[in-house]
């Protein structure tokens, strides 16, 4: 992809590279998972419980999920590069306390605390927003997302090798080390894209009712939150239905459960290539249609008695492709409905998009029980495609009502 915003790599006085964003966004989703494989290696060491220990992945959701609702207001205030850079600090001062906590309690505190790389995901986002118009960030979203795709399927893998040969702590450096690399990277390239509004901080988060009132800004989070739920429930269902229903070891479980982000990174390749032809809303609706008719085909194939690890995982292929066309997209729409708070609706938007998900996430593994099969996982996340389709139908139907008005 070419970026015809006057991109100099390295030069302030210019937009960042699209590198650059990918690299901010990466980071943050590479912090999410990449030290789950050293989960249990981390029990031991820090002499507690596993489940107390897998909190590190709770919490540091929960307050990632909080921190996007002041992520974009303050950088609409004060700029995205300083606030992207304060936040990298903070997330390599936090890195280096996960390195060297004495107890499971001081890590946690820690881990919480590096969820402040969360400004790479929310401001790459808004970056995309300030430099082109809706369906020009919508390509470049889609690029940068395309980008963040690779990371979560590569990053246990490199995480349990690290594990392996050097220790669980071993995965912390690494984070440390490509922190340096971000904070590097974005102090010479990230140039200042926000417009200052004029209106202090106070002001700034005061004009979250202008979002929160505004339908479409709702409909294209919720065309986002709910085809992304799809995803997140798999991924607090999928383990289950691997092991308890099909059988599958942990190792063929493992190589079926990425199938998802095959799909994904095909869905973002074709919405960076394709959004400016064929507009974001209509990117969304594929997208939606694409993963309840995924989830469906899984569905009926299961109750026709003709349901397998295959078919299951299979088709979720489909559900990867569907969040890969609808979420760059819908990310770009709402975005636009007031450019001027690009930013704010970045974090409000990310913050309904990864709660939501957290919470159906959560749903999927309370309704999964012996003995119940996987309808209860796909009944739920066709249930959330299909609002998904709801939610871009009615974008279309208050688009009709404003040029009538």
């Amino acid at each position: 992809m070419s970026q015809d915003t006057g991109t100099r790599y390295f030069d302030r006085a210019t937009p960042p590279h699209i590198s650059t964003l990918i690299l901010m966004a990466g980071l943050s989703a590479m912090a999410m998972n990449v030290f789950l494989p050293s989960l249990p290696a981390m029990s031991e060491y820090f002499e507690a419980d596993y489940a107390i220990v897998q909190m590190s992945v709770a919490v540091y959701l929960g307050v990632n999920a909080i921190l996007q609702l002041f992520i974009g207001p303050i950088s609409d205030k004060l700029g995205r590069r300083p606030v992207n850079l304060a936040g990298i600090v903070i997330f390599l001062l936090a890195t280096l306390g996960c390195i060297w906590a004495t107890n499971v309690w001081v890590f946690l505190f820690f881990r919480m605390i590096q969820a402040a790389i969360v400004v790479g995901m929310v401001l790459s986002r808004a970056v995309a927003r300030d430099i082109s118009g809706t369906n020009q960030a919508a390509s470049l979203i889609a690029y940068v997302t395309m980008g963040m795709a690779v990371v979560p399927m590569i990053a246990p893998a490199i995480g349990g090798l690290l594990d392996g040969v050097f220790g669980w702590q071993a995965n912390f450096w690494m984070l440390f080390g490509l922190g340096i690399v971000t904070f590097v990277v974005c102090y010479f390239d990230q140039g200042e894209t926000a417009v200052s509004s004029g209106h202090t901080l106070r002001q700034q988060f005061a004009e979250y009712p202008e979002l929160l009132t505004s339908p479409r800004f709702w409909a294209y989070a919720l065309a986002a939150a709910f085809c992304s739920g799809a995803f997140f429930a798999y991924l607090g269902g999928a383990p289950f239905i691997g092991t308890d229903v099909f059988g599958m070891s942990p190792e063929r479980l493992g190589l079926f459960f990425g199938a998802p982000a095959i799909g994904y990174f095909l869905g973002n390749f074709f919405s960076g290539r394709n959004a400016v032809r064929f507009g974001v809303n209509q990117m969304v609706l594929w997208g939606s249609l694409i993963s309840a008719f995924g989830v469906a085909l899984s569905t009926a194939l299961y109750l026709a008695g003709y349901g397998n690890e295959w078919t299951f995982f299979g088709l979720m292929t489909f559900v990867g492709l569907g969040n890969g066309l609808t979420i760059p997209n819908a990310t770009a729409g709402m975005l636009s409905v007031r450019p001027h708070l690009a930013g704010t609706a970045s974090g409000l938007g990310g913050s309904i998009m990864i709660g939501g998900g957290a919470g159906l996430s959560a749903l999927a593994g309370h309704l999964l029980s012996p003995g119940s099969g996987p309808t209860p996982l796909l009944g739920l996340m066709l249930i959330t495609s299909l609002l998904a389709i709801a939610a871009i139908g009615f974008v279309y139907v208050r688009e009709r009502q404003l040029k009538v008005a």
